[in-house]
């Protein structure tokens, strides 16, 4: 044997040596603490979402699974650093409507593919937005509200901040919701954030806005906002006399914020298999169930075919009401 062959005989020995080593090494995992991304600051729905992922997981699979939050960009710097991590189980990432769908549309060259990049596990949550005004406005139905635009183009306006779930919401309803192949016009009047955007709604000074329906209800329930329909498919438990605007005349109409739960493009499958049953086993479990139901929030089916579907579709959508709108990132 020359010396040339001895030395690829030693490598594939050596390489075979190794494979029951990495074998027992993927089949021992998690063991040490495992990181999850949050690309959102601590404290909003994603942030919760994740962390009650993250102590389910703690408990089902006996090592810490600890929240990284790395927020800024709408959730795509802490996706694009999620993308430089070793592809080994020990760094996960939160995957969601904005990071992984919206900013698609927005930036043609993020510098991470949501589809070659993720290994998709299972989604976490879905909850609609909800139609509200304020209630010195007129209009008592959905359908009262549409009628109005549609006779009065442009008089009515609406508050959003730059490509949130409820500004998408919005802009669906304006391309699909008028007729006769028309658009509704509102006016849009933007927003930095959230809480200053709430608290002219409440004070009057904008009529209304597309808000997640867990924020909605405390301000429902006072009298201080009114609902008018909610964004899901099926209405929501926690707004049973809601109607959807689906069911209003504004066939198919759908907008969802969602996340759920990815790895890293080249982790290895014995480890996918292990969170994917630990998801399906937890986001089933009566625990998770009413803890997500008692603030709206659905629980969607389970596991990676599911999941990589629904984030390919969402990719599809809003990319496509981003480009007819023409939203530019910020």
């Amino acid at each position: 044997m020359n010396r040339r062959h001895l030395l690829a005989a030693t490598a594939i020995a050596a390489a075979a040596a190794a494979l029951p080593f990495a074998a027992q090494a993927q089949d021992a995992w998690p063991s040490k603490p495992v990181r999850i991304i949050s690309p959102f600051p601590a404290g909003g729905t994603s942030d919760v979402m994740a962390r009650m992922v993250a102590q389910a997981l703690t408990k089902e699979l006996g090592q810490q699974f600890i929240i990284d939050n790395v927020g800024g960009a709408g959730g795509t710097i802490g996706t694009l650093r999620a993308t430089q991590a070793a592809p080994d189980g020990y760094t996960l990432i939160q995957t969601g409507v904005g990071q992984s769908a919206v900013a698609h549309g927005l930036d043609p060259k993020l510098g991470y593919d949501s589809m070659r990049d993720f290994i998709h596990i299972s989604q976490v949550h879905s909850g609609p937005n909800v139609l509200v005004v304020h209630p010195d406005q007129p209009f008592k139905t959905f359908q009262e509200l549409v009628a109005y635009i549609r006779k009065n183009p442009g008089k009515m306006n609406y508050g959003y901040t730059h490509a949130a779930s409820g500004h998408m919401a919005m802009e669906l309803l304006k391309q699909v919701g008028g007729e006769k192949g028309q658009p509704l016009f509102i006016v849009g009047i933007p927003y930095r954030g959230g809480g200053p955007m709430m608290q002219d709604l409440l004070g009057g000074q904008i009529p209304m806005m597309f808000i997640n329906q867990d924020v909605a209800l405390p301000h429902i329930k006072a009298g201080k906002l009114r609902a008018l329909a909610v964004t899901s498919l099926q209405r929501n438990p926690l707004y049973p006399d809601t109607p959807t605007i689906a069911e209003t005349g504004v066939k198919g109409y759908e907008a969802l914020s969602w996340s759920g739960l990815s790895a890293i493009k080249g982790t290895p499958k014995p480890v996918v298999d292990k969170l994917e049953a630990a998801m399906r086993k937890i986001m089933t479990s009566p625990e998770i169930k009413q803890r997500m139901e008692s603030v709206g929030f659905v629980i969607p089916e389970q596991g990676s075919t599911p999941y990589t579907a629904f984030v390919k579709s969402e990719i599809d959508l809003w990319t496509r009401v981003i480009k007819t709108a023409n939203i530019k990132a910020e």
